[in-house]
């Protein structure tokens, strides 16, 4: 345990916290207890404060403007695969809000000296199966298909779905083997998509889950480290329409629109992927819209982001941003996010989530 690490934290938050009071009966309580125990446990104030803070730190996120609207769910006396299992499903319907997607983390038991907590496998608590078929061609997602053999070789069963969601894998501590539990259907909300334009669009029976909530990263916050902390905001639409559906790695479907729009594909100067990629970015729009779930566009979420810059910088805060993650991958230079230059990243900024080691 580092122990400048805990102090930085707790001056931080009694800094930005001013009801906190004084910090240093708190640092010294702290200090003490590592020396004690080799680590310390946050408060439920801290513990919420850090999380609502490594969200405000992530580099690669443009959607940083809520950040204080977290919903902390404060689960560190959870240890059980059954039982964190149980509170993912949770956290997705409190996420799922009916529709009015709600910014959640779920924060198990954190590891400490010679206890490792619990991890998800999953890198999403939702996400789709993929494997080859004998032919070749991927079947579903071929991102979900590093799980989808896991999940197999645990004795799942897979089927030949497009969209097949793949069971939720949960191990007690780093080395023991997983525990796989099938997502209920209550805890998984997905929009089925259609075009306002072209009646054809729906007959290609896409459709994509409407909680993005990440959940192979550790969150760590002054020192201490919560290896299971699964959180979600909502989609910006081109997550879903310019990448998970279009990428070449992915679903792959700019050809198969492009084809049912008629374009000509007989050479990239028709600028045919770009005209079906709009078009594919429309329909997931309007389909989310139309289900009444939230998502934003990357016009307003450019502006939003604008605005959470000047609002850290009334408050002397500089905010890291990847400029490669924050530009959109679609109509880029069309946003107010291109035409600037950010604070550079700092990797050793905490609170922060991280790449699980």
């Amino acid at each position: 345990m580092d122990r400048g690490e805990a102090e930085r934290f707790i001056r931080q938050f009694h800094h930005e916290q001013p009801t906190a009071g004084d910090a240093a009966p708190r640092v010294r309580a702290v200090l003490a207890e590592i020396g004690r125990t080799g680590t310390y446990e946050h408060t439920a104030d801290e513990l919420a404060f850090g999380a609502r803070v490594a969200w405000r730190n992530s580099a690669r996120c443009i959607g940083r403007l809520y950040w204080r609207s977290l919903v902390v769910r404060d689960l560190r006396h959870v240890t059980s695969a059954d039982d964190i299992a149980a509170h993912c499903f949770e956290h997705l319907r409190q996420a799922g809000n009916g529709g009015r997607i709600r910014p959640v983390i779920s924060v198990f038991a954190p590891d400490r000296p010679g206890r490792p907590g619990p991890r998800i496998v999953n890198d999403q608590l939702v996400r789709y199966a993929g494997h080859r078929t004998p032919e070749g061609p991927w079947s579903g997602d071929p991102r979900g298909g590093p799980l989808t053999a896991r999940a197999v070789g645990l004795g799942w069963k897979r089927d030949q779905e497009a969209f097949q969601i793949l069971p939720l894998m949960v191990r007690e501590r780093p080395d023991a083997r997983p525990e796989w539990y099938e997502l209920p259907d209550d805890s998984v909300l997905e929009v089925p998509l259609s075009h306002p334009d072209h009646a054809w669009f729906a007959s290609l029976g896409l459709r994509w889950y409407a909680v993005p909530a990440i959940s192979d990263m550790t969150l760590e916050i002054g020192g201490v480290r919560y290896a299971a902390a699964p959180f979600n905001g909502w989609y910006m639409g081109t997550e879903i329409g310019a990448r998970n559906l279009a990428d070449g790695e992915r679903y792959d479907l700019l050809p198969v629109v492009a084809d049912r729009l008629g374009l000509d594909r007989s050479a990239e100067r028709t600028l045919w992927r770009d005209r079906a990629l709009v078009e594919l970015n429309v329909a997931v729009l309007h389909s989310f819209h139309e289900a009444g779930v939230t998502m934003a566009d990357h016009h307003t979420e450019s502006q939003r982001f604008l605005r959470h810059i000047e609002r850290e910088s009334r408050h002397g805060r500089e905010t890291p941003a990847d400029w490669s993650w924050i530009v959109p991958p679609v109509s880029g230079s069309a946003t107010p996010v291109f035409h600037r230059y950010y604070d550079p990243v700092d990797p050793s900024l905490r609170p922060a989530f991280l790449a699980r080691t």
